[in-house]
């Protein structure tokens, strides 16, 4: 059996740009390392949820690291655990944000945010003035972040399933009312709404005036990592959302900074990798956002640069010790107007008893030919599994972990 290696490139997916000659960056890109270990592996290209739909990152992460949609807590539960935050099933809990607002025709329009820093001794201040509200028996606390955020915590037997304030494009809607996704939450709702408003009175002006709501959640059961897929080990990244996450199905966080070196970056995670397998990780999962970065500047060039400067830092992956899967939670074309998208991103898998396929060139539409097909995201931990000859053998032996994937490492033996 074989550890498995996951380096995920956040935003990997790309659309053909006519800059590029009708190619996406990934196949305009000159990746001689990938190209090799296409030349080698398996390949195929991956949706984290499905054809056209365009996740968020902690929605595709979720997904393709093999956990349902119901058991997803959303993400003010990963933000909370990521700043090691207490966390407790009964909390509903909400991304809080201090935002300055104008107001026009009756409305509130975002202006801007605190800067990280500057305002940061002021915004503080301003979230403590709003930290602990009563509405209709639900209790609303705040618990600071920075940069004037915040997790709301929501006490009282208040419901989850209510929709963001926080309009997300704030230069086409206005802050908007909370509304009830599910009947059962209309008192959290509406009680959310009356928060904003005293909210809103309590801060009136000041430069910083509203205090918006988003990714609304609770934790919800489900099992660890080592229960559903029988490895464990490691989750490399810089952001708290992430680190959250692995703290959500119980993979050790290992922090590794972003700065404006791409290919330092991810020379620091390969270390951080090789140094997770001597110690025995079964699973290291390493995250990198530069290509996402490199896709919001809506400059096909500068994500095709992105590539490779990343694909220089690829000579020498550990595929001779373990199974490895280069691929992306979402494509983040650069090409305006679209945040994310759903198209189809390259996948590739290489290591100890991986068969080679046809294909030789990383890319969309080379990647789209090879043997793995098109994968979504529940997928992938499947796929990986079987590659490291770790895969459940179903019909035999089953786990009492719902949706397993792999045979959990600890086994209980009948005493006698």
């Amino acid at each position: 059996m074989q550890p498995i290696v996951v380096l995920l490139l956040d935003g990997l997916g790309d659309r053909a740009h006519a800059s590029l000659r009708g190619r996406t960056a990934n196949e305009a890109a000159r990746t001689p390392n990938l190209d090799a270990l296409t030349a080698r592996g398996s390949t195929g290209v991956f949706y984290a949820v499905g054809p056209g739909r365009a996740p968020s990152s902690e929605v595709a992460h979720w997904s393709l690291l093999g956990y349902r949609p119901d058991e997803f807590p959303n993400r003010a539960v990963l933000e909370a655990l990521g700043a090691e935050q207490e966390v407790s099933s009964d909390d509903v809990l909400a991304f809080a944000a201090l935002r300055p607002a104008e107001r026009r025709d009756g409305q509130l329009w975002l202006t801007g945010r605190p800067r990280y820093g500057e305002d940061e001794e002021a915004a503080r201040a301003l979230v403590a003035r709003c930290a602990d509200i009563e509405v209709d028996g639900l209790r609303f606390t705040l618990s600071p972040l920075r940069g004037g955020e915040a997790i709301l915590r929501v006490r009282g037997g208040a419901d989850d399933r209510v929709t963001d304030s926080d309009a997300f494009f704030r230069d086409r809607h206005p802050v908007l009312r909370p509304q009830a996704a599910h009947s059962d939450a209309e008192r959290t709702a509406g009680a959310a709404e009356e928060w904003t408003r005293i909210v809103v009175d309590r801060l009136a002006g000041e430069r910083f005036n509203v205090i918006t709501l988003k990714w609304w959640g609770r934790r919800h059961p489900a099992p660890t990592f080592l229960e559903r897929h029988g490895v464990t080990g490691s989750f490399i990244a810089d952001s708290r959302f992430l680190h959250g996450l692995a703290r959500a199905v119980g993979l050790e966080p290992l922090h590794a900074p972003e700065t404006d070196d791409p290919g330092a970056d991810l020379r620091a995670r390969l270390e951080l990798v090789s140094g997770r397998l001597d110690a025995g990780d079964t699973f290291v999962f390493s995250h990198l956002k530069a290509t996402d970065a490199a896709g919001h500047t809506k400059d096909p060039a500068v994500k095709q640069r992105t590539i490779e400067v990343l694909d220089a830092e690829l000579g020498e992956l550990p595929t001779d010790r373990a199974v490895v899967c280069v691929t992306g939670d979402h494509a983040t074309p650069a090409s305006p107007d679209v945040i994310h998208s759903g198209d189809p991103v390259p996948l590739l898998v290489a290591g100890p008893g991986v068969r080679a396929d046809q294909v030789e060139s990383f890319g969309e539409l080379d990647c789209s030919r090879g043997i793995l097909g098109h994968l979504r995201g529940p997928d992938l931990m499947p796929v990986l599994l079987n590659a490291a000859d770790r895969p459940l053998y179903l019909g035999s032996r089953p786990t009492p972990f719902p949706g397993a994937d792999g045979y959990p490492a600890r086994l209980e033996p009948l005493i006698l």
